[in-house]
């Protein structure tokens, strides 16, 4: 065990952009609404509009936001750690030792978001994939520095680390 502490160096969640079209069929689910409750006549039929309407807000706003919010990938000195999940979690963790290989895919919307896979190959048949990453090349980059212990960048962070207080994090690449 080393005794240098575990420190985060960054928490990633999918991109953003995923929550778009939830977000515009959420405006147009409030404006539809409303124009039915004003046009339409009977008391049953304003409830039909409303419950659907809120099925609607509940199941293509809702649960899209839960499930990019419970999504998330952390980057520490030590391991990558994935947690997804609803209703049920799971968590995936990775030791930086363990890792061979990073690399990027992105796809043509990724890439004009600067977005993409970071896929962490540990030489065995699994892949370890951070999905949509904002900024892939750098979560890459700092994937690369943390799984060489030999790079200026990694001997630099340790001693940071061993140079800071108790319970501070210290970003990758200074303070």
């Amino acid at each position: 065990m080393s005794d240098v502490p575990e420190r985060v160096v960054a928490r990633v969640r999918r991109h953003a952009r995923v929550l778009a079209l939830p977000a515009v069929l959420l405006i147009a689910v409030a404006g539809a609404t409303t124009y039915a409750v004003g046009v339409l006549d009977e008391a049953w039929q304003v409830l039909a509009a409303l419950a659907g309407a809120a099925l609607l807000v509940v199941l293509g706003c809702l649960l899209p936001f839960l499930a990019w919010l419970t999504r998330r990938a952390t980057i520490t000195t030590r391991r990558v750690i994935l947690r997804h999940g609803v209703f049920s979690r799971v968590r995936q963790e990775l030791l930086n030792s363990r890792g061979t290989d990073v690399d990027v895919r992105a796809g043509w919307v990724q890439s004009m978001f600067g977005s993409g896979d970071v896929r962490i190959n540990t030489g065995h048949d699994r892949v370890l994939v951070i999905k949509d990453a904002p900024r892939a090349e750098l979560v890459q980059a700092a994937l690369q520095e943390l799984m060489d212990p030999a790079s200026p960048a990694a001997r630099e962070h340790r001693r940071a680390m061993r140079e800071a207080p108790d319970g501070d994090t210290v970003s990758w690449g200074g303070r």
